[in-house]
């Protein structure tokens, strides 16, 4: 087979059908201050047509694209949990009709926390979900309140408590840092309250201020007061070293897990692997093309009820996969590795393409050298990741 580099021939990344599926819910109860997802305040909002156009795009999607198993399902959002427990039954049989599942699947959905009750998780638990991920950010109710969050501290501990009385085992929650006014003394007494849950795993976030968003327009009133970058750092330094005290494994830039609950739905994109994406606004990822689905609620149904309701597509050359594939794969503790980089394009060796950029990072002090032949952050490359990827760009 010819050099992927070169251009010729057809990498074995492009050619695998995807073993993940991600599907978007766009309702939320409320949009938060900081968020700039494809999301849209559920009331009023035609829910059960949008149901019934991603049917048809999962109809769509499977009779272009015949799966196999799938191994990772995620439903995230807006807040999932915001459907109706019918509708959420509705939902997940759909989800099971359309595209089978593997044996010891995972199945994870988003939820907020109060939008979970008992009725519901029983409906999610019988519909095949396994895992929920909670967007709790704080356990402080005035940053909560703050940041747009309509949630209470408390209602996070009820919200776990009420699941783990339902059956689920695999539970995570976000936790976010570097909020506005937020101290580090605030951010430690989260993670006490967090840990405190005693849950396998936990996302701890940064806040980034996106356009389009309620603090984007403060900001650029200067009237935003954030954390400075030093105290940010202090923020984060703190979550690696509070988290791996606790017995959880740092194995992606924002996310800890005991032994064995890392997620394997975000594994895929970090290991730059294709996915199945469903959904108004969704992206998805196979056969060498990316495409992402019209964004508005009602746009999205009329598309979908009569074909794959695209926004946009693109090929992604051999050299794009590549570049791809090193900043989300350098996200990893593990980092990347020689066998994965052939397994996914064949002959090229990573130092063939990247020599330059990774000798660079090294006497940077950024990137190391791991005994399987492949590259990871270093402790000072993980606090400058940013610098790391972008030499991949």
């Amino acid at each position: 087979m010819s050099s992927p580099i070169s251009g010729k021939g057809v990498p074995p990344l492009h050619r695998w059908t995807p073993r993940a599926l991600y599907i978007h819910i766009p309702f939320c109860t409320n949009k938060c201050f900081y968020c700039d997802f494809n999301s849209y305040v559920a009331a009023g909002q035609p829910i059960d047509a949008y149901l019934d156009a991603l049917e048809n795009e999962m109809k769509q999607t499977v009779a272009v694209l015949p799966p196999e198993a799938i191994e990772t399902v995620f439903v995230g959002g807006g807040t999932p949990t915001v459907l109706s427990p019918d509708q959420m039954a509705r939902f997940l049989a759909s989800v099971k009709k359309h595209f089978p599942l593997a044996d010891g699947a995972e199945f994870t959905m988003e939820a907020n926390p109060g939008t979970t009750d008992m009725d519901k998780l029983a409906a999610m638990r019988e519909g095949g979900v396994n895992r929920i991920s909670f967007g709790a950010q704080s356990f402080d109710n005035g940053l909560l309140a703050a940041i747009g969050r309509i949630h209470a501290a408390d209602d996070v501990v009820r919200s776990i408590a009420n699941a783990r009385a339902a059956g689920f085992t695999n539970l995570s929650i976000d936790l976010m840092f570097g909020l506005p006014n937020q101290t580090l003394e605030q951010l430690q007494d989260s993670v006490a309250k967090a840990l405190e849950l005693d849950l396998p795993h936990y996302s701890l976030y940064g806040l980034k201020v996106e356009e389009n968003t309620l603090f984007h327009r403060l900001y650029q009133r200067d009237e935003l007061p954030l954390p400075e970058e030093e105290e940010e750092v202090a923020m984060y330094e703190y979550l690696m070293g509070r988290l791996g005290e606790a017995g959880y494994r740092h194995y992606e830039i924002s996310n800890f897990a005991k032994p064995g609950y890392e997620s394997r739905h975000n594994t895929t994109y970090w290991h730059n692997e294709p996915y199945y994406g469903l959904g108004a606004g969704a992206h998805g990822y196979a056969l060498g093309e990316r495409h992402i689905n019209i964004k508005g609620v009602q746009p999205y149904i009329d598309a979908a009820n009569k074909a794959l309701p695209r926004l946009d597509k693109s090929d992604v050359s051999v050299e794009e996969a590549m570049g791809d594939f090193m900043m989300v794969g350098l996200r990893l503790q593990e980092g990347v590795t020689q066998a994965d980089f052939a397994k996914q394009f064949g002959g090229p060796k990573l130092d063939d393409v990247y020599g330059q950029e990774l000798n660079k990072l090294i006497g940077q002090g950024l990137l190391e050298k791991t005994p399987d032949d492949g590259y990871r952050l270093t402790a000072r490359g993980i606090l400058l990741g940013n610098e790391v990827f972008g030499a991949f760009v």
